[in-house]
């Protein structure tokens, strides 16, 4: 009898265990999904023993999106990927956030087993705005920014920057939208601006940045305006008696210095200088100008004085050639001409002494047989006519100078 009990027992545990085993097998399964509003999201529910019964798919306000393979509420937005006794997979495009909520499937067999899937929608934050920007802002003001957001969720966190330097110190504040889904968030900053902030940007950024598609910032430039500043520069860089010389005032502000004067320390500006606008001109350097030079730079915000220290040089004196310098090319052309023409005056001269020496020797010659005819005769006429016969008959008696 006890025998019979203990069998009893045992069939019964076995077919509990079997209705259990069975149990778990036709339980559907599915997964949680997180979507970014605009995206689309997909929904896959599986069972390992489907006990000839069909999937079903419902949405948070319990109406039936698909039936097996048929669909039952007509949203273009959502469409069937797969169906089989063991599969059913849909998708939704363009999820608004609306569709956010508890997705049920359903197998319906005795009993009906469902299983959930949470979908959650994450808004993306609208592209930040910079409110209270009322620049220009003048040097050591303190500024006052705020910058908002609004669409996102979960809600979107702001950060500050100035150029690359991030800023502490911002309050933020979080805002339900009206539709109940998503946040608008609030962010305010103070800094005191110097000269240096001048033109750099101040840059509100969403952080993190996934889901912003590409609108994660806005920026404003700082125009910071300050007293200006005042250097003096000379042209040429040494001075020198006698020579012309300029002094040029650089300022530099926000705005531009518009205004500038000339003084000279203890004294008047020397006669012979000009201004002209930001320069001073010396028309003829003097050693008594030697002195402190003061330039007055003036803006709308300030004046500045910047002081030049001038020292007059001596006059520049040009240094003695020297006496014996490489011949040039040149020199060596005049040297070679010159050679030439002596040659060509020589040659001159020895041809005219030598026609000259010619030309006396012959003059000699007449000289001597005129004379031999007058030595004998008693008057002129004689002796004429006794040179004609000498020459006549005498050649051979001729007396030469030498």
């Amino acid at each position: 009898m006890a025998g019979l009990v203990l069998m009893l027992v045992a069939a019964v545990a076995s077919v509990g265990g079997n209705l259990e085993s069975s149990s778990v097998r036709s339980q559907p399964e599915t997964l949680d999904q997180k979507v970014v509003v605009g995206g689309s999201v997909t929904l896959s529910c599986t069972v390992d023993e489907p006990d000839n019964s069909s999937l079903q798919w419902s949405n948070p306000q319990q109406q039936t999106l698909y039936f097996g393979e048929k669909r039952a509420l007509r949203d273009n937005r959502i469409q069937l990927l797969k169906s089989t006794p063991k599969e059913l997979t849909i998708v939704i495009s363009d999820v608004l956030m609306t569709d956010e909520g508890e997705y049920t499937c359903t197998i319906f067999t005795m009993p009906v087993r469902t299983a959930k899937a949470l979908v959650t929608v994450l808004g993306v934050p609208q592209k930040p705005e910079i409110i209270g920007y009322s620049g220009p802002f003048n040097e050591n003001e303190k500024v006052k920014l705020i910058c908002k957001t609004f669409g996102s969720k979960p809600a979107a966190q702001l950060s500050w920057y100035k150029g690359p330097e991030k800023l502490e110190g911002a309050k933020s504040e979080v805002i339900e939208d009206p539709n109940k889904k998503t946040f608008t968030v609030r962010s305010q900053i103070e800094f005191v601006v110097t000269q240096k902030d001048n033109g750099v940007e101040i840059v509100c950024a969403v952080e993190p940045q996934q889901h912003v598609n590409g609108h994660s910032s806005t920026s404003v430039k700082l125009e910071v305006q300050y007293s200006p500043t005042a250097k003096i520069e000379p042209y040429p860089q040494i001075p020198r008696e006698g020579e012309k010389f300029n002094l040029q005032c650089e300022g530099a502000g926000n705005p531009s210095p518009h205004f500038y004067s000339w003084e000279k320390e203890g004294s008047d500006l020397p006669p012979q200088t000009n201004q002209v606008e930001n320069k001073l001109q010396f028309l003829f350097l003097n050693r008594s100008d030697s002195g402190t030079y003061l330039c007055k730079a003036s803006n709308t915000l300030g004046t500045v004085i910047a002081r030049y220290e001038l020292k007059v040089n001596a006059a520049f004196i040009s240094p003695v050639p020297d006496p014996s310098p490489v011949p040039s090319t040149s020199t060596i052309d005049h040297a070679v001409i010159g050679g030439v023409v002596a040659v060509i005056a020589f040659v001159l001269v020895g041809l005219i002494i030598v026609v000259g020496h010619y030309m006396l020797r012959h003059k000699g010659t007449y000289l001597t047989n005129e004379a031999k005819g007058a030595d004998d005769a008693p008057d002129a006429d004689t002796a004429i006519i006794n040179a004609e016969a000498g020459l006549a008959g005498g050649e051979d008696k001729k007396e030469y100078f030498i």
